[in-house]
């Protein structure tokens, strides 16, 4: 009887490609965790309440404002009536990273 390798050979690398992609993954989770979004020096940083200001002109409801490593974490409920954690550059107030649920 013939003895076929196919079966195992795929099965091998099925398992490869399967570990490379957890791996690979994993890897850029770390990496996006450790991430630092704002290195603005102080000297730079505008008020929270010239962000509360604008957020507000924009539909905002501002519901707090805090310096979270370097930037601003606000809370808010958006102009779409959606609860926002969101992270501002704290010299041109550009969102850095943003985490939304949906009412």
């Amino acid at each position: 009887m013939k003895r076929t390798v196919f079966p195992t050979a795929l099965f091998a690398v099925a398992i490869t490609a399967l570990l490379a992609g957890a791996v690979a993954s994993l890897s850029s989770t770390a990496a996006f965790a450790d991430e630092d979004y704002c290195k603005v020096p102080k000297s730079e940083w505008k008020t929270t309440d010239e962000l509360k200001a604008k957020l507000t002109a924009e539909g905002w409801d501002v519901r707090k404002i805090k310096e979270d490593e370097g930037c601003f974490e606000v809370y808010a409920i958006d102009s779409d009536g959606k609860k926002i954690e969101a992270y501002f550059d704290p010299a041109s107030f550009v969102i850095v990273k943003q985490d939304g649920e949906d009412d």
